[in-house]
């Protein structure tokens, strides 16, 4: 916690009074911080999946004599988020309303067609989206640049699912999907408005501006986003933060995916693990 809490005191940021869209008791609501910073991708090296965070699941009833899959499912100890636009309920990840297991690399590819969302995830460590291809092939901003990369390849250990529901934006067919990703190979950071591989897999999908940097400023009317981080076991439902563009939501999930600082915040503040 030391060393991230030695990262915050070099952002800037600015604590919003946020209101929860989805009805939450006033005495029920957080002040959200907003923090604004590069989201940096980093190499991970080869992790097995207990390094990752990974708990196999067990919860399928296996028929007697069958051996377990190395493949998955696994459940990995995570953050659950919801956010919303307005009223409108633009994103959802938790574990009582879908499927958040994990497979691996070679039990994913099986499951993916071209045009699908993939995300690869391990413990503290930020999300890496990626666009499926075909053949073991993915689409996905890496280090500044959009690549084609063997999925097997870039894994690094982590496990990965299929999160085309994750936005609930409508998207674009498979083949426009595709022409968005492979329009794109080879550009890098000065040539592209996206600052994570997040930003640029969704763009992809789904087409909106709002998904690029400074999208927002093309929007005819000021939008406000909330994100709940809801904190399992705390005493409170939800963290409600509050922001005015989808990127700067974006980036701030996604710091709190690499430090779990706003759990280890309630901990300090007194609610139960």
């Amino acid at each position: 916690m030391g060393n991230q809490l030695d990262r915050i005191t070099h952002l800037n940021y600015s604590e919003l009074p946020t209101g929860d869209p989805s009805g939450l008791e006033k005495d029920e609501l957080r002040v959200g911080v907003a923090y604004f910073f590069s989201d940096e991708e980093e190499e991970v090296e080869d992790r097995t999946p207990s390094d990752c965070g990974y708990t196999k699941d067990h919860s399928p009833v296996q028929e007697e004599g069958e051996e377990e899959e190395e493949g998955g499912p696994f459940t990995v100890n995570e953050v659950e988020y919801s956010a919303f636009c307005s009223q409108e309920c633009i994103f959802s990840k938790l574990r009582d309303h879908e499927d958040l297991n994990v497979y691996s690399v070679k039990t994913l590819v099986t499951m993916c067609k071209p045009g699908d969302l993939l995300e690869l995830v391990a413990a503290a460590q930020p999300p890496h989206w990626a666009v499926y291809e075909q053949d073991d092939h993915v689409i996905h901003l890496h280090k500044g640049q959009i690549r084609k990369d063997r999925l097997s390849e870039i894994s690094n250990g982590r496990h990965g699912r299929i999160v085309n529901n994750r936005y609930r934006y409508r998207p674009l067919p498979p083949d426009l999907v595709m022409q968005n990703a492979a329009g794109h190979l080879g550009l890098s950071t000065e040539d592209i408005c996206w600052t994570n591989s997040e930003s640029f897999a969704a763009w992809c999908r789904f087409g909106k501006r709002e998904f690029k940097a400074g999208g927002e400023a093309h929007s005819s009317a000021q939008q406000q986003y909330f994100l709940k981080v809801h904190v399992s076991g705390s005493g409170v439902h939800a963290h409600t933060l509050v922001f005015r563009s989808l990127e700067d939501m974006i980036r701030e999930r996604r710091l709190v995916d690499a430090s779990g600082i706003l759990r280890e915040l309630s901990l300090v503040n007194g609610d139960k693990p």
